[in-house]
């Protein structure tokens, strides 16, 4: 089996990205509500989502045509059993892109086995990109960023994400948004959980806790704040994120004061 050089599929990877990120962009200055479609309730979508992933596939395709896929909007036939495997968000923050409300994103990783080994995340209106291979740093717009290094708790700024959830998430996580309201800095729901991990990467928040995510908005956003430096995990400090549907990723210093005091 061919080895494959991660940091050259990461500069592909980076160059697909940007391209649909630039497209997303140019779409929201003449984007219309009435463009919106609803897959379900309070789950939104729109043509930009589609158009978006259908570009990211045909470009990947090239790139490896031997992996398979996992896509949030379902327009290529899904991974069933492929080594690698593309797992895609062409567009993280829809309500966010649709409001006309920064960050949204499009979220690209590469998965080998059950192991991310790519990470790109382009965030449409600043333009930041943000990516990471296995085995490297991880970086945005060329330089390498690092997770923050606050050590006191008291101090911590939390970027919480929050899903349409069942009755008992839902007031699971309103006990931690009240620790964090009383016990820190505060909360930021920022609306997209790609970007929400690459902010804990760069230092901008120092933890992020969600439940109910799928794995297109985990995965390319985990591994580059994995290589930030930061502590990523489910709930029960377990490596079950990318498809167990929760996530808390922070510095490793108050990791312990998130599970300890945070997590439930």
């Amino acid at each position: 089996m061919e080895s494959i050089d991660y940091r050259e599929i990461c500069r592909q990877v980076r160059a697909v990205a940007r391209q649909a990120a630039q497209f997303i962009a140019e779409q929201r200055k003449t984007f219309t509500y009435d463009r919106v479609e609803e897959k379900g309730r309070h789950d939104l979508v729109s043509y930009v989502d589609k158009e978006a992933e259908k570009m990211i596939v045909a470009r990947l395709k090239q790139i490896l045509p031997e992996a398979g896929f996992i896509t949030e909007e379902g327009t290529t036939a899904q991974a069933s059993g492929e080594r690698l495997r593309w797992i895609i968000d062409p567009l993280d923050g829809t309500t966010n892109f649709i409001h006309g409300l920064p960050p949204y994103c499009v979220s690209i990783a590469l998965a080998e086995g059950d192991r991310v080994v790519v990470g790109v995340v382009c965030e449409a209106f600043s333009g930041e990109c943000f990516y990471a291979w296995k085995g490297s740093k991880a970086y945005r717009n060329g330089r390498v960023i690092r997770v923050s290094t606050i050590s006191d708790f008291d101090h911590t700024l939390t970027a919480v994400g929050l899903s349409h959830s069942s009755k008992d998430t839902i007031t699971d996580l309103l006990y931690s948004m009240g620790i964090l309201l009383q016990e820190t800095s505060g909360i930021r729901r920022i609306g997209s959980a790609a970007i929400d991990l690459c902010y804990v990467a760069c230092g901008r928040v120092d933890g992020f806790i969600q439940k109910n995510l799928s794995p297109w908005d985990v995965a390319a956003g985990a591994l580059i704040a994995e290589r930030a430096g930061a502590r990523v995990t489910d709930f029960s400090s377990g490596d079950d994120y990318l498809f167990g549907r929760q996530i808390i990723a922070s510095n490793p210093w108050v990791y312990a004061d998130y599970m300890n005091r945070v997590v439930r």
